[in-house]
């Protein structure tokens, strides 16, 4: 599956001329392929809702006997054709399209890094990927982070990403690269136990190149000193931060604009009610995706804001519709 999205993407590229606007308009496509599903959820969180009331009941009713409750409550759902999983079938599909599109924009990321460092070597300086505010797309949208390509992103990249670039160079290309670098370049450099060694031989010889030193260098001064981590300020940044502040935002505004349902959980068996983790996954996955994005490439974290305005807007216009749809059932009983 992750061929196939990448191959998606690679065929937009040939109408898009911009691979982050291909991104965008692949996210589209996907939200639009969703969208019954969506709407299927939300008149399946509506009617969950209209029948809290009677869960309530239920629950007041049997506190002292969670299992007749939940026995109970499985002939209320059957009664009134509810399905409490009804809301689940959006994650349930989008979740793998969200890890394959993880997979899908580290596979391009990785070619498109190689490809960047080959030029370094080769032509002194990479053609890269710009995309609205940010100068690399392939790299994170971070001003803690430089456009060019680190050492340490290449250093990460499998061996498959590799090879398949460096059988798109010429014969010319291969000679002067291996003279770059002080040693004869076969397809088996690029393999097995020989790739540590060669990847080492490429990045030592980037960051002995003026140019590269300039264009990685650190704003001395510009450090924030986290818990977990220590952040320094890039001299030429490649993004502002916008798109991993953008994905935190827009996922809790998810959560608060469009809470899955209103029933309360269920008591646990001795009575007591059990620990509603609505609150808990309301900030988890904003700064999930905040963490996620900010050291991610920028593709996927336009991926992440895009899908998450789009599922946003969608919801919210279903939602004007089933309200207008349950005004007019409830002006006009007779008809329903």
């Amino acid at each position: 599956m992750n061929e196939f999205l990448k191959s998606i993407l690679d065929g937009l590229h040939t109408f898009i001329p911009s691979y982050g606007w291909c991104v965008v308009a692949f996210t589209i496509l996907v939200r639009l392929c969703l969208m019954p599903l969506d709407y299927k959820s939300r008149v399946g969180m509506r009617k969950m809702s209209q029948l809290a009331p009677k869960q309530a009941a239920l629950q007041k009713k049997y506190e002292k006997d969670p299992e007749k409750y939940q026995r109970k409550l499985a002939e209320l759902y059957k009664k009134e054709k509810v399905s409490p999983m009804s809301s689940c079938w959006p994650l349930l599909v989008s979740m793998p399209i969200l890890l394959a599109m993880f997979t899908a924009m580290r596979m391009m990321a990785n070619e498109q890094l190689v490809q960047q460092a080959f030029d370094i070597l080769l032509k002194g300086e990479p053609v890269l990927e710009p995309f609205l505010w940010i100068k690399n797309l392939w790299m994170p949208d971070s001003p803690f982070n430089a456009a060019w390509p680190s050492v340490d992103s290449l250093r990460m990249i499998e061996s498959g990403e590799w090879v398949r670039m460096f059988n798109q160079l010429s014969p010319e290309s291969v000679a002067l690269l291996g003279e770059k670098i002080g040693m004869s370049l076969t397809e088996a450099s690029f393999t097995g136990d020989a790739l540590k060694t060669t990847i080492e031989a490429i990045s030592n010889t980037m960051i002995a190149l003026p140019e590269y030193a300039v264009q990685t260098a650190q704003r001395n001064g510009w450090t924030i000193n986290l818990l977990i981590a220590q952040w320094t300020v890039s001299t030429h940044w490649n993004g502002l931060f916008l798109l991993p502040l953008l994905s935190a935002a827009s996922q809790y505004l998810m959560t608060v604009l469009n809470p899955t349902t209103n029933a309360q959980p269920a008591p646990t068996k001795d009575g007591q009610q059990q620990p509603n983790t609505g609150a808990f996954m309301k900030w988890f996955f904003p700064i999930f995706s905040l963490m996620l994005c900010s050291s991610y490439n920028a593709a996927f974290a336009a991926y992440w804001v895009t899908s998450n305005l789009i599922a946003m807007a969608q919801n919210t216009l279903i939602n004007k519709y089933l309200d207008h749809k349950d005004a007019v059932a409830a002006a006009n009983p007779e008809q329903v």
